[in-house]
């Protein structure tokens, strides 16, 4: 849980003893039917929204993550960027580390679990702000829910995939 007075951002605990070792994972969030000729979907018009309003976006959406959850955050930190990698354009959001399920005594000493939120595929494949405050919402929650441990597969039947 971010701490009062802390940018949205700065939404991270570390714990654990230990050596640190092991491989990160990354899962991600893509646009469902993305253009399969490569290239974000995009809906005739981009919509225009400030990286700051598009931050506060992701934040709103990690303080509706309910606190029974966010308590139980550990070592992970959220970012906005412009743009994913352009090997993926389509991408909405990233996670990269090592899920809580997968952690064990070996874990400490590692730097931050990240989770990425991508601004330009988010408001491409939007028309209107409630469509990318939903969007955001949905990315968000499915990013969480890999550093929980929670493949794709579990996420599309639940409806945030």
């Amino acid at each position: 849980m971010r701490a009062k007075g802390l940018p949205w951002w700065a939404f991270r605990r570390t714990s654990g003893t230990g050596e640190a070792y092991g491989t990160p994972r990354g899962f991600g969030k893509t646009i469902a039917g993305a253009n399969p000729e490569g290239g974000a979907r995009h809906n005739g018009a981009v919509l225009e929204m400030s990286r700051e309003d598009f931050e506060e976006l992701v934040g709103e959406a990690l303080d509706r993550i309910p606190t029974e959850l966010t308590r139980l955050m550990d070592n992970v930190a959220v970012f906005v960027e412009d743009e994913p990698d352009p090997s993926d354009p389509d991408l909405l959001g990233l996670y990269e580390g090592t899920p809580l399920t997968e952690r064990g005594e070996w874990y400490a000493g590692v730097l931050p679990d990240r989770i990425t939120v991508y601004r330009g595929p988010t408001l491409r494949m939007c028309a209107t702000r409630e469509e990318a405050v939903e969007e955001t919402e949905i990315t968000v929650v499915h990013e969480i829910a890999h550093h929980f441990g929670i493949d794709d597969e579990r996420l599309h039947t639940l409806g945030y995939g």
